[in-house]
């Protein structure tokens, strides 16, 4: 049987960290291993755990880092499946997630899968799919465009995470890191992309991580440069993708040049 360890990122969430295990626990594909990998709680969210008395379930101590690439890579390092799948302590996979990601890899012949998810938004009753993406894969190409991985639907061969270091820990990549890592496989393999939700997705603001005061264009610059000096330094690398990568910098510099808008609505002003 496929061996799949699962990652989970945690920071003082009692009130959801429950859920999260069990979702993985009750998978119809069984898991090997769960580790809880602890950013520095204050709550009880550890006794919550313990309380299990699952012995699949391992919970990993670490200092505050504020950054969930820090205790992410701690459980890759301790993780011993041949897949490592990633689920965010507010998430819920529904029960068939492994199962289904595994036949759609097995079918495409990918290292790497995800899929989509229901988008759960507190005190909102409309729950719809998160993703309108409809092909059978996600590649390099695509990825470019918009980042089309929800973190906890992501599963890829723990070689591969392994081979490209994990998830970047600079304060840079905060709330990002994971599509900066997304982009990196994507050169080594498609993601094969479970087009219905195979997770509930938590999508609340007042919980999330990220910086309001950077803008999505500003993240887009340092992701790609940080991606075009990786793949610089990698002689392996397609050239056509790395090609790609220098075409989005610099249709993303030209869009954060503040005298772009001026022309645009100078031109529109005219027409």
């Amino acid at each position: 049987m496929t061996s799949v360890s699962v990652i989970i990122p945690t920071w003082n969430r009692e009130s959801t960290i429950k859920r999260a295990v069990l979702s993985a626990l009750n998978q119809t594909h069984p898991v090997a291993e769960i580790f809880v990998c602890d950013d520095g709680s204050t709550d009880n969210s550890k006794k919550i755990i313990d309380e299990l008395g699952s012995e699949k379930v391992k919970w990993i101590s670490g200092p505050r880092a504020g950054l969930p690439a820090v205790p992410r890579n701690r459980g890759i390092k301790a993780s011993t499946g041949e897949w490592l799948a990633f689920l965010d302590s507010d998430d819920e996979w529904l029960p068939s997630k492994i199962e289904k990601q595994i036949k759609a890899a097995e079918l495409i012949k990918t290292d790497a899968v995800s899929g989509n998810a229901f988008r759960i938004i507190p005190n909102n009753d409309s729950v719809k799919p998160y993703l309108d993406y409809i092909r059978d894969c996600v590649t390099f190409q695509d990825l470019v465009k918009s980042n089309y991985i929800i973190c906890s639907s992501c599963m890829i061969k723990r070689s591969i995470v392994n081979a490209l270091g994990g998830f970047p820990e600079g304060s840079e990549f905060k709330a990002i890191e994971d599509y900066a890592l997304w982009l990196k496989v994507a050169t080594l393999t498609d993601f094969a992309f479970v087009k219905e939700p195979i997770v509930n997705y938590c999508d609340d603001p007042k919980q999330s991580i990220r910086d309001n005061t950077v803008t999505e264009l500003q993240q887009r610059e340092k992701i790609f440069a940080s991606l075009s000096a990786w793949m610089e330094s990698n002689s392996g690398i397609n050239p056509d993708m790395l090609s790609a990568v220098k075409e989005e910098q610099k249709r993303v510099s030209k869009m954060m040049n503040p005298g772009i808008f001026s022309r645009l609505f100078n031109k529109t002003k005219g027409a």
